[in-house]
């Protein structure tokens, strides 16, 4: 009996701490919805189902402890793949999957991408929906911390992406561990 409490007791540890270990995406409805009440950016991966680099993201950018802590702390993260074809809705705008030859969009895709539909995308909007930049391609988890690092600080407010990461140089540890 003992050794089934203890048992007990540890799988429930490992299922919380695992549980601690992966990004809590959002719908981009809920994030929406969460950024009205309590106001952050909401950082989108714009994905598709056979996009190879989409899923070397997952499996090495999005699962970087780094990377989960940041997300989960600072944003609204977001999983939108661009050929859903649920219809999104947002207020009282209806996003609708767009019958394009042999794949096909989502019109919301198209929006936050700002029309360059590639994959994998990243995209950052401001907690009133602006898409305040759409960068396109495979991150690595230090080169997609300097992004988080940006937004998380509100330096896209007063400085482009390029003189923020310029100015992180060799400092870039402290200030990406310091968030």
């Amino acid at each position: 009996m003992k050794r089934v409490v203890i048992y007990v007791v540890l799988l429930a540890f490992s299922l919380n701490v695992a549980g601690q270990d992966k990004i809590k995406w959002h719908s981009i409805e809920e994030a929406v919805q969460l950024a009205g009440k309590a106001p952050r950016v909401l950082v989108i991966d714009v994905y598709t189902d056979w996009c190879g680099w989409c899923k070397r993201m997952d499996a090495t950018t999005f699962s970087d402890p780094e990377v989960v802590e940041m997300m989960n702390k600072h944003f609204y993260p977001v999983k939108l793949n661009a050929e859903g074809k649920e219809d999104v809705i947002i207020g009282n705008r209806t996003f609708k999957f767009v019958d394009n030859g042999r794949r096909g969009y989502h019109e919301i895709a198209a929006i936050v991408t700002k029309g360059r539909l590639s994959y994998p995308t990243i995209s950052y909007l401001d907690a009133h929906g602006k898409v305040l930049e759409a960068a396109p391609g495979y991150k690595t988890a230090d080169q997609f911390k300097v992004y988080l690092a940006f937004y998380a600080e509100g330096a896209y407010k007063n400085q482009s992406f390029d003189e923020f990461s310029d100015a992180l140089g060799e400092g870039e540890k402290s200030v990406i561990q310091n968030l």
